[in-house]
């Protein structure tokens, strides 16, 4: 597989979108369009969190009615439309009505996202504005506007694009997502689109996108919190002349995992007020479960994050975060490491390592291993630092 050369959604063949500007933000692009010229197959990963937002729930029905196919995702900024009543409703499908009335299509075959501001209302007026002008930019040259008008704290847009050689074809996979804050690996404050060309069951690309999803979206946090409008859409066309069956399901998995990863990665990257991305490997877990739990745990530990943060190589933090994650854990097995820098092993520490790992710590990339003692399995997690400027982002978020 290699990098395809266009970036985003309109990589694959038979995609458009679009993103404008129609005054939901106070300022820059707040509504994108994607398009697929042929009905696509049609796969989704919802939010866990029990307070969902009016499209989640519009989008759910609207796979249901269509039976896992779409033409078009239909996205604003700016505004969550999230715990608004009926009238949250009424928005969310009139955005899937007007979407309808301005490309053609079938109404069932179109999926709705928000994200911003909970508990404000849309401007209707603004959006279908927005719509109709989005429909007209629809262009194969539109996914970067389209990955812009996404964005709500986001301090770059995210879009990655791959191209995939395979006994059955050549087809591309592209992708745009965005999220800075509210970020916890059980879907969290972010959205993410993702294209094919390859003709795949729509049954199958659910099974590959959650396979996925599980590996990428779900296993980054920002802040441990886990918003209400959190959703992964993955589209499906054809346009290739490529089709992938069960057999190739292995291929369409490292193909989605391919474009999701490092969107994935690039929301931590970006996450407010952050200045390293930090991997944290939990490795010596009795199960898969009990090392992606501890890596969470270590994750979105305050102490380890603000540690790194401050450059303090606190081996402590991570041993304790550890040995409270509810897993099974041998102190006198376990380890911790800073980059290759053993800070503690078999239970005892390595303090003379510390000032070559407070040098570590400076980095921008940060990797932090810590070995449970108890088995065989490993996770990984990505998470960034915590800053004053997050305090600071969200201490100001609504004002």
């Amino acid at each position: 597989m290699s990098d395809a050369v266009e970036p985003g959604v309109t990589a694959p063949q038979g995609f458009r979108a679009a993103g404008v500007s129609c005054g939901i933000k106070k300022k820059g692009l707040d509504l994108a369009l994607i398009v697929s010229d042929a009905p696509a197959s049609a796969a989704a990963v919802f939010t866990t969190n029990r307070a969902q937002a009016a499209p989640i729930l519009v989008s759910r029905r609207q796979l249901e009615a269509s039976a896992g196919r779409a033409s078009a995702i239909v996205v604003n900024s700016g505004c969550a439309n999230a715990c608004t009543g009926p009238d949250g409703l009424k928005h969310a499908a009139a955005m899937a009505d007007e979407t309808t009335a301005a490309l053609d299509c079938d109404r069932s075959g179109v999926l709705v996202a928000s994200t911003g501001v909970i508990g404000v209302k849309l401007d209707m007026t603004k959006v279908g504005r927005g719509i109709a002008g989005a429909s007209r930019a629809l262009s194969r040259e539109g996914g970067p506007d389209a990955a812009r008008a996404i964005m709500t704290t986001d301090p770059f847009p995210k879009e990655v694009s791959a191209e995939v050689t395979s006994p059955a074809g050549t087809f591309r996979v592209g992708g745009i997502a965005k999220g800075s804050g509210m970020i916890e690996p059980i879907m969290a404050t972010m959205l993410g689109f993702v294209t094919t060309d390859a003709a795949v069951a729509p049954a199958l690309l659910q099974r590959a996108l959650k396979t996925v999803v599980d590996g990428t979206f779900n296993a980054i946090t920002v802040d441990g919190e886990c918003s209400t409008n959190d959703c992964v859409f993955a589209l499906a066309n054809g346009a290739s002349g490529v089709r992938l069956e069960e057999a190739e399901l292995a291929i369409l998995v490292d193909a989605l995992r391919r474009v999701c990863e490092p969107l994935a990665i690039g929301i931590v990257r970006g996450g407010e007020g952050a200045t390293k991305l930090v991997t944290v490997r939990v490795t010596g877990g009795t199960s898969d479960g009990d090392a992606r739990r501890a890596a969470r745990a270590i994750a979105n530990s305050l102490l380890v994050k603000t540690a790194i943060h401050g450059g303090d190589p606190n081996w402590g933090r991570l041993i304790a975060v550890a040995g409270r994650a509810g897993v099974a854990f041998e102190l006198n097995r376990a380890s911790v490491m800073l980059g290759n820098i053993v800070l503690f092993k078999d239970g005892r520490p390595y303090d003379e390592a510390a000032p070559e790992a407070a040098r570590y710590l400076k980095n921008d990339d940060i990797t932090v291993t810590v070995n449970l003692g108890a088995g065989n399995e490993l996770s990984t997690v990505w998470t960034c630092d915590l800053s004053a400027e997050y305090v600071r982002i969200n201490a100001e978020y609504r004002t």
